[in-house]
């Protein structure tokens, strides 16, 4: 995929990217995925208090084959947080940010990351890099702006090689 998805270099982006970062680290690597990391952020927009990590996951943190986004999702929806509910009200114009482009294709049958934002409140995703074609032929990004949903690439002006380290890790190295 050629990008063009247009980029952000903002402070806030470059430390929630690194914390999504520091998620796919844990992520234990497999020969047939990628290791992904993912943040959640609450909207300061929507809710009465400042912007917060409302969730993270990364690659098979959880049982089945898991993808990071679904993880942070899935924990978001179970948390002590969203006790009132469901979570759902915690994401409200929130903000993903994955170190890889949201899957659109699960080899596995399991619902696509993009299906599961989409139905979430998640209204801005921001990637560290577009998914190669290592796999499937991901068209996550695509998917998620005909839906409305921003994308931006998270780039480092301190560190040119963050899109390359989200990759790396990404692939196990």
């Amino acid at each position: 995929m050629t990008s063009q998805t247009p980029t952000t270099s903002a402070p806030e982006h470059v430390r929630y990217m690194r914390l999504a970062l520091d998620e796919a680290r844990k992520s234990i690597p497999i020969e047939t995925a990628f290791c992904v990391g993912a943040v959640i952020v609450s909207s300061p927009e929507h809710h009465s208090q400042p912007a917060q990590i409302v969730a993270t996951g990364y690659s098979r943190e959880l049982p089945g084959n898991t993808h990071a986004e679904q993880c942070a999702l899935d924990k978001l929806a179970g948390s002590e947080a969203s006790s009132a509910g469901d979570g759902t009200e915690l994401l409200d114009g929130a903000s993903i940010y994955t170190t890889m482009e949201p899957c659109s294709t699960r080899l596995s049958g399991n619902v696509p990351c993009v299906q599961r934002i989409l139905l979430s409140g998640i209204k801005t995703v921001y990637i560290g890099v577009e998914e190669p074609r290592d796999f499937v032929e991901c068209e996550g990004t695509r998917l998620l702006r005909e839906a409305g949903r921003q994308v931006f690439v998270v780039v480092d002006p301190s560190d040119p090689d963050l899109g390359n380290t989200c990759l790396q890790v990404a692939r196990g190295k």
